[in-house]
């Protein structure tokens, strides 16, 4: 309803419209004019917000004063005070103005959760379409020298139409500067130890290498659920991407290699064979 409504709707009372012999509105005209149902004004009659006159053959009729009622009904509603509490806001009553407080409480909590709901898409939007985010100075100092902060947006393009990129958005939405650095940490420990077995000679297939083997599909995981075939599938790319196998054999050359290995064979264990696996 508009600031000049309310003077335009009680003119019409006075110069015509819809009325009976004594000028009062007729229950569907009222209705019109303020943008309800008939079958609303009813309600609101048996509620006693408001008491419409009858006519001879028993028709409700609205006078001036029904009709300025009725717009502080309608107005109180379309802030989202419950009927229960209009009436006391018609009539004055004290605690009125406590269901109007109550119904601001209420409104600046639905508008602070919509504001973190916002930025929780914000975030979203921004893990899907750019990756992590950190700055690129943030991303070398917490993924090491050889990270290249164009990586993630390849990757988005690359992969961005398929289940594990959006489950990557939204596990990478939310996690804060402190959680990038303690997935990085968790990374650290997990490829010293790689390096570490490789060098004193645990062999693919052993308990140990199985061992190392899920850890390292779980840190994949931290992004998005990768099954058995899955991690073949990536730790081909260890040893034919050559910025995968020069990250590995960095620590230690041959690393590469060899965590294809283990990663296979923990595969094959799990009754998947390496040569036919497929991204799932």
């Amino acid at each position: 309803m508009s600031p000049g409504e309310p003077a335009a709707i009680l003119g019409d009372v006075h110069e015509g419209g819809v009325h009976d012999d004594e000028g009062r509105l007729t229950v569907g005209r009222v209705a019109e004019l303020l943008g309800v149902s008939v079958r609303t004004l009813h309600h609101w009659e048996s509620l006693g917000l408001v008491a419409a006159a009858r006519t001879s053959g028993g028709y409700r009729t609205y006078g001036p004063a029904d009709v300025a009622r009725l717009q502080r009904v309608v107005r109180y509603r379309e802030l989202g005070i419950p009927l229960a509490d209009v009436s006391g806001l018609l009539d004055g009553d004290p605690d009125g103005v406590d269901a109007l407080r109550r119904q601001r409480a209420e409104l600046a909590d639905r508008l602070d959760r919509t504001r973190e709901t916002l930025a929780a898409v914000d975030r979203l939007l921004h893990a899907t379409e750019h990756g992590p985010a950190l700055s690129p100075p943030e991303q070398a100092e917490l993924f090491g020298a050889d990270w290249d902060p164009s990586w993630p947006g390849q990757a988005r393009e690359r992969w961005g139409d398929t289940p594990q990129w959006r489950q990557y958005a939204e596990r990478t939405a939310d996690r804060t500067r402190g959680g990038w650095a303690s997935l990085a940490a968790r990374v650290e420990d997990l490829e010293s130890d790689l390096a570490a077995a490789f060098t004193s000679g645990v062999e693919p297939g052993s308990a140990a290498a199985a061992v190392l083997a899920e850890r390292h599909r779980a840190s994949v995981a931290e992004h998005f659920d990768c099954t058995h075939a899955m991690h073949v599938c990536l730790a081909r790319t260890y040893v034919d991407d050559p910025r995968f196998r020069a990250h590995y054999d960095r620590r230690v050359p041959g690393l590469a290699v060899w965590l294809r290995a283990v990663v296979e064979e923990n595969a094959r264990s799990r009754g998947v064979d390496p040569a036919t696996a497929v991204w799932e």
